[in-house]
């Protein structure tokens, strides 16, 4: 259980440091700067504490597919920016793809 913890933990961190980033404004606002550095280097540190128990294709196709969507809908309410029906599509795809493999995968660790 607390390696899924790990994992959710280095989604959000990620997805701190990824908002962020964009935030930053190509690293030129210090505070903003900061989070991306310490946000993804407590994302890596969580993944990296989830590949203890969690196989590496699995852990990543979630931290990533997740992190895409999270991404997505804080540029969308934070950023304004547009989502066409082809990326929400997409997302719901993704989605879909993440709750395929935790729910059917022998591979995860449940």
């Amino acid at each position: 259980m607390k390696n899924w913890l790990f994992l959710g933990a280095a989604i959000i961190t990620e997805v701190i440091a990824t908002s962020s980033l964009k935030a930053s404004d190509g690293f030129t606002k210090v505070w903003p700067s900061v989070l991306v550095v310490v946000g993804y280097g407590l994302s890596f540190y969580f993944l990296a504490l989830t590949l203890k128990a969690i196989p590496v294709g699995i852990a990543y196709a979630i931290w990533a597919g997740l992190g895409i969507v999270l991404i997505s809908l804080i540029g969308w309410v934070v950023f304004d920016q547009k989502l066409d029906m082809a990326s929400v599509l997409g997302m719901c795809l993704i989605i879909s793809g993440v709750l395929v493999i935790n729910v059917f995968s022998k591979t995860t660790g449940h």
